[in-house]
């Protein structure tokens, strides 16, 4: 609790220059469980100055220097998983084994990705009598959200770190006290001071300020689209680097040589991952159109059978949402899916029937979708599938791709060479096939509106640099 009303600026735990707290608030319950302090331009003018005066030296230290940093930093992350992992269950209500297995390993993994990344990694080559050199881009302000919050800290903090950069960052105020826990892990690692800096606070009061600062060279940010332009356009002004990983409506394609029963339970088991908070869960199935009423019947046991309540309850696989803000949302694109003439095939509006508080949406399933319908065309991050069947295989690519979004999508097949035809021509960062397992090595951004730059590994530290051509340099 000690550091919770505290930023972590310059190497030490710090009051904010203006008091204002935010309650924190258990989804689960819908009570405050702890507060932090939200900051303002002068915290953030601050954590900039630390983060600019560090920049001098922490971007001439050796490739050595920085790699024991980052395993020091690994170190620390591991004695403090628990910890972690309690605070995701208890800041945005993932059940505790979800905390644990998915939520406090991404941090971990990313840790290890850029670890092994950075150990190969050339920062020069000769090219002819030109040499070409990677240099740290400067001061990096990194802007989280709340859904996957160790995921996306730890694959900015991490190579802009490996890059020789000073960050400050921001994570998200809904779910901030896993932010607070890694900055001190950070410290106790033995980050040099100023080389990275916590603010906590809303997105106008400091992100945008953050976005804006002429002593910024590089924004990072994660979030949804809407608030992505607005950063940029606030980014804009400085003409700095802007890295967006935004929102998505991915699309999963069953073709007909898939396994059916295997490929809609997984794909829902998918979609209904974190809650559905994922920004490139695969939402959208579709399926051959004759075996549409089938995939439906599958698609209800298998939603039927996530179980819903209390994130540290034994055998919980579906927690809350994360606030009232989204559980409204949700509530309101499932009423539109049912006044738009979709099918609903399980769940529907209101919470689950054993329980009269916290965020919980009953998991469900809407079946003949069309493309045009809300449901089908907006981001709903809940536990919310559509299932849209179609004609042919050049109809079904067509729908995949007829989005503004373009974060990722996934293709079922039983012939792994038709897999990769229908791969080649979806228009997104990331192509899943047959529900493969986490790559944290792989690039991971997205194409359209779902943002622009990579993250991950030795991907996340290419971001992060700026290219330099020393021309005559072997002459």
């Amino acid at each position: 609790m000690s550091n919770h009303l505290k930023f972590f600026i310059d190497g030490a735990w710090v009051d904010p220059m203006v008091p204002a707290l935010l309650d924190v608030i258990d989804p689960s319950t819908e009570d405050p469980f702890t507060q932090i302090s939200m900051g303002s331009k002068g915290d953030v003018d601050r954590a900039v100055a630390a983060a600019k005066a560090a920049f001098a030296t922490f971007s001439v230290t050796e490739h050595a220097e920085r790699l024991a940093l980052l395993k020091r930093i690994l170190e620390i992350y591991n004695e403090r998983y628990e910890d972690i992992a309690q605070a995701v269950s208890r800041e945005m209500g993932a059940p505790i084994g979800f905390a644990r297995d998915a939520q406090a390993w991404a941090g971990r993994a990313h840790l290890e990705s850029t670890i092994a990344a950075f150990e190969e990694f050339q920062f020069s080559e000769l090219r002819g009598s030109t040499m070409i050199v990677r240099e740290p881009i400067g001061v990096c302000a990194l802007i989280t959200p709340w859904n996957w919050p160790l995921n996306q800290i730890v694959c900015k903090v991490a190579p802009a770190i490996a890059a020789g950069c000073t960050v400050v960052l921001k994570p998200s105020e809904i779910a901030p006290i896993s932010g607070v826990i890694f900055a001190e892990v950070m410290e106790a690692a033995g980050t040099p001071k100023g080389v990275f800096n916590l603010v906590q606070g809303r997105g106008p009061e400091v992100g945008q300020v953050m976005a804006g600062h002429p002593d910024v060279d590089m924004v990072s940010f994660t979030g949804s689209t809407r608030a992505g332009i607005i950063v940029a356009k606030t980014a804009a002004d400085t003409v700095k680097r802007v890295a967006q990983e935004l929102g998505g409506k991915s699309a999963n394609i069953i073709l007909p040589d898939a396994d059916l029963e295997t490929a809609v339970r997984k794909g829902v088991e998918g979609c209904f991952g974190n809650s559905g908070q994922s920004c490139d869960a695969p939402t959208r199935m579709l399926v051959p159109a004759e075996w549409h009423d089938e995939a439906l019947l599958i698609a209800r046991e298998a939603a039927e059978a996530h179980t819903v309540g209390d994130p540290q309850a034994e055998g919980t696989v579906l927690g809350p949402v994360v606030s009232e803000v989204q559980f409204n949302k949700i509530q309101r694109l499932i009423e539109t899916g049912i006044e738009e003439g979709a099918l609903l095939v399980t769940g529907g509006p209101g919470r689950p029937e054993n329980l009269n508080r916290g965020y919980y949406i009953r998991p469900t399933i809407f079946g003949h979708v069309t493309p045009d319908m809300t449901i089908a065309r907006e981001e709903i991050f809940g536990p919310v599938l559509s299932i849209l069947p179609y004609e042919t295989e050049e109809q079904a690519i067509e729908i995949a791709n007829d989005t503004v979004y373009g974060l990722a999508a996934y293709v079922q097949s039983g012939d792994l060479a038709h897999a990769r035809r229908v791969a080649a021509r979806m228009r997104a960062g990331s192509v899943y096939l047959n529900y493969p397992d986490w790559d944290t090595m792989a690039p991971f951004g997205g194409y359209k509106q779902s943002g622009n730059g990579r993250e991950y590994a030795d991907w996340g530290i290419h971001d992060f640099l700026e290219i330099k051509g020393i021309v005559g340099y072997g002459s």
